[in-house]
């Protein structure tokens, strides 16, 4: 009888073995991702693919990600936060400081990755950068840190300068805004404050820089702005005026220059961030972690249409100077070995 009970058994677990690797791997780890912008639009969701696959996590195969994309809509991202919630993922990417809050808002238990720009101390998403505490953590360049230096660039492409107009969303916690009044009071300048709350508020913002003179502009470094870089890069195209903001593909598409992170670095760091949530690392536990490498971007091209001459000082400075065929750059390259005649 007991061999006959072992054969049962065994017989058993023979069929139940193959059940179980199946149930196993059904349960793949689950990753939510909010963006402001659509999924198939957003800039930085291949460079979140390419960090998750470089440690292991390849969508549909072993890691489920579920998007909720805003739209360029702020006023959607509460209720999609909270249906992000809903769905139970073992770990939740915010990408942006127009974002994160939200998602902080709708959840205190589950982990929460952010990529965003400014304080997330101020902002009340974490205790404190080296121990966040609770459920955030992730990445910040703190961009207002940034402001005075991109001002002073502004001001060294362009001397005659004197009004500079600022896009921004005084609804997203973030002190640049005001670090650029302060770094324009020391250089001698004025700066005008161009509201943004939504896309809909951009042309009374450029009916503002119109009736205050402004000669340059400069758009804050966040998810809004980002979502609606072609248009503000062709408006001040249209209006002549000098545009200036924080990460690359601003310069590349036609902005003066930029001078920030390179943003897809930063969601790459973040994939490791859930990569080491998923392995079972505690969010308020793993450290805010903050850039050491900015690039200043220079667009020769656009320079050259607004009649401008930059100081090669500058364009030795730079990681990467635009134009199609930049031969002084080329040149400068043999000699002192200038980084970059084109955006990679």
């Amino acid at each position: 009888m007991r061999l006959i009970g072992l054969a049962v058994i065994l017989a058993v677990n023979l069929v139940l073995a193959p059940l179980a690797g199946e149930a196993q791997q059904a349960r793949s780890p689950r990753l939510g991702v909010l963006l402001f912008s659509a999924p198939e639009t957003d800039p930085n969701v291949a460079a979140l693919r390419q960090g998750l696959a470089d440690l292991g996590h390849t969508e549909s195969r072993n890691i489920t990600i579920e998007y909720r994309g805003a739209g360029g809509k702020p006023e959607r991202l509460r209720d999609l936060a909270a249906e992000l919630v809903a769905a139970k993922p073992d770990v939740i990417l915010a990408l942006g400081g127009d974002v994160t809050p939200f998602v902080r808002a709708a959840t205190g238990t589950i982990p929460i990755v952010m990529v965003v720009s400014n304080d997330p101390v101020a902002a009340g998403l974490v205790a404190s950068m080296a121990r966040p505490g609770a459920n955030v953590t992730g990445v910040t360049f703190v961009s207002s840190d940034l402001a005075a230096k991109r001002l002073q660039f502004l001001k060294e492409m362009a001397p005659r300068v004197s009004r500079v107009g600022v896009l921004w969303n005084p609804d997203h916690v973030d002190p640049e805004y005001r670090e650029t009044q302060k770094a324009a009071q020391a250089l001698g300048m004025r700066v005008q404050s161009l509201e943004v709350r939504n896309a809909g508020d951009l042309d009374a913002a450029w009916q503002s820089a119109s009736a205050t003179r402004v000669e340059a502009v400069i758009a804050v470094s966040s998810r809004l702005m980002t979502t609606n870089r072609q248009r503000i890069i062709e408006s001040s195209r249209e209006r002549r005026l000098l545009l200036a903001s924080g990460w690359g593909p601003w310069a590349k598409e036609g902005a003066l220059f930029s001078y920030g992170p390179d943003l897809n670095a930063m969601t790459r760091r973040a994939a490791s961030y859930v990569d080491k949530i998923l392995k079972g690392a505690k969010p308020g536990d793993l450290p805010v972690e903050q850039p050491t490498k900015f690039e200043l971007v220079i667009n020769i091209k656009t320079a050259k249409a607004l009649g401008l001459t930059i100081p090669q000082t500058l364009l030795l400075q730079a990681e990467r100077v635009i134009e199609e065929r930049l031969l002084a750059c080329e040149l400068l390259a043999i000699v002192t070995g200038c980084r970059s005649s084109n955006f990679g």
